[in-house]
């Protein structure tokens, strides 16, 4: 006989539970798998770890209460699970229900109370502090254990507690300069070490404009101060980390303008987390569309070429990502991108990834035309004959194969590194599969246009 699971009885837990460990084994497999792994990334396991511990103490410290739920008042009930209440919050028409099942009802995508079917101005929650106490002096009198509030946690893993710690942090936003650097240092905090308090952020409408509401104020980021702008943004990194949140996140009018200031911010943190929070929007390819569309391109483009190393791989990352949609690679030559790149390759920053974004961008006539103009077939050479990466020298070969095709009059250049280097011979030999292909192709076109010479 199978031995019965602690969350058996808890659909809601058993689904939670589930998640945790998932999260838990692609966090475990990103440390053990990579030898550069972030230290972010152990702390985010070690939360995890205690989110599952605490989610499978849950069950026991509820167990006398769920008992007793079927004998108690009916005003005490939840109107969705018929339960007895452990965490009772007001909708906005005045209703009250348990929390996680209210929750479970708006993550669904409804917008009307339950009871009422009115529509709902705003998605926010209230606690119930009253319904509350007179649910534990019922629990005393009949001899039952009430759990506190801090002790019961919803689907998501989140306590009474944080959501009313969450509220009053954005609240603090609104308030007096030095409030809100207080609440903004909070929540990077919180949503740095809990990933279940970046859940929050999805479960109401206004929650992330009132965490931007300190920075939307200004048309740009110089009058903000730095230390407030660092965290907000950092703040709006961490939860974009959460993959329910990437759509909402994108898709709040003030997100992508803020970000593209930030990307000129004071401090090196600020600009380095606004690429990486573009980067991590981007995972979503509707969100890659919206970003490109927005502008933000460009200013990541000057980030790039500003060259600092602690934010260029976030912002060729977010390049690339952005990239990887045909649609705003046009956008990406307009705004300059082969110029910036070609010379950061020159300089040999990120050699690697910036040729694969290169490899992108030459399929656009337009770039093509500026690898022409800024002498950069030399330069492909130069990678193919003296690096030892075979993904760089991949993307090389590529590169010169498109512009070959496109413009004859590079035969040239690719002859005489030939008959120098055998550069080409010597890829098409011991090459990539890929690379083989276009070192090969070079060299059929090639020696077809010297016997036809010949022939002439």
């Amino acid at each position: 006989m199978a031995k019965t699971g602690v969350f058996d009885s808890d659909p809601i837990s058993m689904v939670r539970a589930a998640e945790l460990k998932k999260e838990l084994q692609k966090l475990v497999n990103s440390i053990v798998d990579h030898e550069d792994y972030r230290t972010e990334t152990i702390d985010q396991a070690n939360d995890t770890l205690r989110a599952l511990k605490e989610l499978r103490l849950a069950p026991k410290q509820q167990e006398n209460v769920s008992a007793a739920a079927p004998s108690c008042p009916e005003e005490f009930k939840c109107p969705l699970s018929k339960e007895l209440m452990r965490d009772p919050v007001i909708l906005c028409t005045g209703q009250t229900y348990d929390r996680p099942f209210i929750n479970k009802w708006l993550e669904a995508g409804n917008r009307t109370c339950p009871l009422t079917q009115q529509v709902l101005s705003h998605t926010d929650l209230t606690p119930n502090h009253l319904i509350r106490e007179m649910i534990s002096h019922w629990c005393k009198n009949q001899g039952l254990e009430f759990p506190d509030p801090i002790h019961y946690m919803d689907e998501a893993g989140i306590t009474s507690s944080d959501h009313d710690r969450f509220l009053s942090l954005l609240e603090k936003l609104s308030l007096a300069l030095q409030e809100q650097r207080e609440a903004a240092k909070e929540l990077r905090q919180l949503t740095k070490r809990t990933p279940s308090f970046r859940a929050l952020f999805g479960q109401s409408d206004d929650a992330i404009p009132q965490l931007l509401s300190p920075l939307s104020g200004n048309k740009s980021g110089t009058s903000v101060h730095p230390e407030l702008q660092e965290d907000v943004i950092t703040t709006l990194l961490n939860l974009s980390i959460h993959d329910n949140n990437k759509k909402r996140v994108a898709e709040t009018p003030m997100v992508i303008p803020l970000l593209m200031e930030a990307l000129r911010g004071v401090t090196i943190a600020t600009r380095a987390n606004a690429a990486a929070t573009l980067f991590t929007l981007s995972a979503l390819d509707c969100n890659k569309v919206l970003i490109v569309k927005s502008g933000a391109l460009k200013p990541l483009l000057d980030l790039l070429e500003e060259g600092n190393p602690l934010a260029m791989k976030d912002v060729a990352s977010a390049i690339f990502n952005l990239c990887l949609v045909h649609e705003n690679r046009a956008r990406a030559v307009k705004d300059g991108a082969v110029r910036v790149i070609l010379n950061k390759i020159r300089e040999g920053v990120l050699v690697n990834e910036l040729l694969a974004v290169l490899a992108m961008l030459c399929s656009h006539q337009g770039a093509i035309i500026d690898m022409e103009e800024q002498g950069g077939v030399p330069c492909l050479l130069q990678i193919i004959r003296e690096s030892s990466c075979e993904r760089s020298k991949e993307n090389c070969i590529a590169i010169l194969h498109t512009i070959c095709l496109y413009d004859r009059t590079k035969w040239k250049e690719v002859k005489d590194e030939e008959s120098s280097y055998g550069t080409i011979s010597k890829l098409a030999k011991d090459g990539t599969s890929r690379a083989k292909r276009k070192a090969n192709s070079i060299l059929e076109r090639f020696n077809r246009a010297v016997n036809l010479t010949h022939t002439a």
